[in-house]
């Protein structure tokens, strides 16, 4: 078999195990390539798939995949893993409408073994895993793969605190790459840089491996003298106070030492840690140079990188949030703004060099970061949440009693609220209006383009109590903010159509579609703007001289803002028939933005055709 053809012979980890142990770098070389390649055509997760491309390769030719369970953390580096267990030629499909999902997905593949999109939860179900082999009596390994950032989170050491203790037969991996989406920050990644940096620990690392390579009766005499020389380093090194055995830091691209290593803590029982180190972007200069540019990448010619865009591009969303930032920052000092590790992806990058004594990235830790905020407001100060709508869910308890429930001035800036695209059913927006909406206290606003986006966010400063501006991903209709810092009346809706039996009532980023529907059914639509509170005396004159209405939005039908305004009127007795359009009761697979809202009804085509339907059965 020659070199070139290696990558095309394996379809299975089976295959991968039935290797010469010295054709796997050139595997490893091939399977670079084969990445860079694909993801440029695609689009997708580059730095850190590249980051992982050999310790992927070892993981697969030591365990017994997939009887041996791989959970993989996020699914940013889940690429190399999805390649060697049989989904090569489905790659080209990679986040596309009924292809290949960008993250582990259980119904796609038994080598999938967790679902994931959302951070840290590997650990813990690992350790599910690991004890439920344990309670079948099978004979099976558990390996969490989990990156420094995800590390970050309070999940990961809630699991740790409980495997620790439970006698787990499992295997942690923390792939230490020193960087998540945004720059790493906090304690934990300081204590990882002192250890990896630290010249004699690095003496010991070294020692450690070698020893490692001895015969398993010398393993335990091996681990003790390791642990002594850490010990004269880093006295009660964190993760073993948790009650693993802490082995490395060891190379995460020296195959030579990353397989033996799993193999021989294959043998050992109990829980364990390995502590693999990385670089992002691996093996394509352009990517290790800029590893945040190549995070989630579009289409690109993979011989020349990542082009600026030729002329200039649509303003988005989250770049008014941004411009919005900085504006209100300069005007009110009191202005804190706070993200859960997504300084780039919430538009924040500005704001954090120009007032970086008021800019505070918390980690991935978005319920630390949802109190953290209540605690600025106690203090009089006014703090802007940026996270994104899928983000949000996780700090659903801070948001009720932390914030809502004291009634305190924090203001949410959710971004992608509504269908995401490629990323998926991990990271739709679909629920949001549903969740905030029914908590007291809250003003929920959804604007209709990018000029409203900023009005909203203005309009939620001047507030007393919490708000949340829900805006989805990408550009609007291109409608240019005003520089000033211009509010909206609360609770006021507004008709852009005047028409007649059918009113479009439609919220955010629906607008549009349902204007263009109005056109051509004749239908008066109004721009709702605030899901709460509702617009109550428009919604009592639009029932009394039309036939239907209509509620539009790009959220769970379930609980929706359509759901508000049933209610509104069987408050008051009215009887008007409401038809709700919104997301169905599912989760939404990934695919391109357009298509998918098409297919659900959701764009102007499926309005009209729902309208048309109720209207002459």
């Amino acid at each position: 078999m020659t070199a070139s053809r290696l990558l095309e012979s394996i379809n299975s980890p089976a295959d991968l195990r039935r290797l010469d142990r010295k054709q796997l770098p050139q595997l490893a070389t091939e399977l670079r390539a084969f990445l860079i390649d694909s993801v440029s055509k695609t689009g997708g997760h580059l730095s850190s798939n590249l980051g992982t491309v050999e310790l992927t390769i070892a993981l697969h030719a030591v365990f017994n995949t997939p009887e041996d369970r791989l959970v993989w953390d996020v699914g940013h580096q889940c690429y190399a893993h999805k390649v060697l267990t049989g989904r090569r030629e489905g790659m080209s499909t990679l986040r596309m409408h009924g292809g290949v999902s960008g993250f582990p997905k259980r119904s796609e593949s038994p080598y999938d073994t967790f679902g994931v999109g959302h951070s840290s939860t590997s650990i813990s179900a690992a350790l599910g895993m690991a004890l439920a082999a344990k309670h079948k009596g099978e004979d099976r390994k558990a390996v969490a793969i989990i990156g420094d950032g995800a590390m970050s989170a309070g999940m990961a050491f809630e699991a740790m605190n409980n495997a620790g203790v439970g006698d787990a037969d499992m295997l942690v991996i923390l792939n230490d790459n020193e960087m998540s989406i945004s720059p790493p920050v906090g304690a934990l990644n300081n204590i990882l840089t002192r250890l990896t940096s630290s010249k004699t620990y690095n003496v010991a690392r070294e020692a450690g491996r070698h020893m490692l390579g001895f015969v398993p009766p010398l393993l335990e005499l091996a681990r003790r003298a390791e642990e002594h020389v850490k010990g004269m380093i880093a006295p009660g090194t964190l993760f073993e106070e948790f009650g693993f055995h802490y082995y490395g830091p060891i190379d995460g691209h020296d195959l030579d030492a990353l397989i033996p290593t799993l193999e021989n803590l294959k043998k050992l029982k109990g829980p364990k840690f390995l502590h693999v180190i990385t670089k992002k972007g691996q093996g394509y200069k352009l990517a290790e140079n800029d590893p945040i540019l190549y995070h989630g990448v579009g289409k690109f010619a993979a011989c020349d990188g990542i082009q600026s865009a030729k002329g200039p591009a649509k303003l988005t969303y989250t770049q008014v949030f941004g411009d919005w930032l900085c504006d209100m920052a300069k005007a009110d000092s009191r202005l804190v703004g706070i993200t859960p590790a997504m300084r780039e992806g919430s538009g924040m990058v500005r704001f954090s060099a120009e007032h970086a004594d008021r800019y505070f990235d918390v980690g991935i830790a978005e319920q630390h970061a949802v109190t953290f905020a209540a605690g600025l407001a106690c203090e009089g100060l006014k703090p802007v949440v940026a996270i994104y709508s899928t983000f949000l869910q996780r700090g659903y308890d801070q948001l009720v009693h932390d914030v809502a429930l004291q009634n305190l001035p924090v203001i949410f800036a959710v971004d992608r609220g509504g269908l995401v695209g490629a990323d998926g059913p991990t990271h739709h927006g679909t629920f949001d209006l549903s969740f905030v909406t029914c908590i007291p206290n809250m003003v929920v606003m959804a604007p209709a383009d990018e000029a409203e986006c900023r009005q909203m966010l203005s309009t939620a400063y001047t507030l007393d109590g919490p708000s949340m501006v829900r805006y989805p991903r990408g550009s609007g209709t291109g409608k240019l903010p005003t520089a000033d810092l211009e509010t909206l009346p609360v609770g006021k809706g507004e008709i852009r159509r005047r028409g007649k039996d059918v009113a479009l009532l439609a919220f955010g980023s629906l607008v549009p579609a349902a204007l263009a529907a109005g056109e051509e059914i004749d239908a008066t639509v109004v721009n709702m703007r605030f899901v709460k509170p509702l617009d109550i005396e428009l919604i009592v004159e639009l029932a009394g001289n039309h036939s239907l209405l209509v509620s539009v939005e790009e959220n769970a039908v379930i609980g929706g803002a359509g759901s508000e305004i049933e209610r509104v009127l069987a408050e008051r007795g009215l009887s008007v028939p409401v038809l709700r359009l919104g997301l169905p009761d599912r989760f939404i697979d990934h695919g391109e933005q357009g298509q998918l809202l098409a297919e659900l009804g959701l764009d102007k085509d499926g309005i009209v055709r729902s309208v048309r339907r109720r209207t002459n059965p």
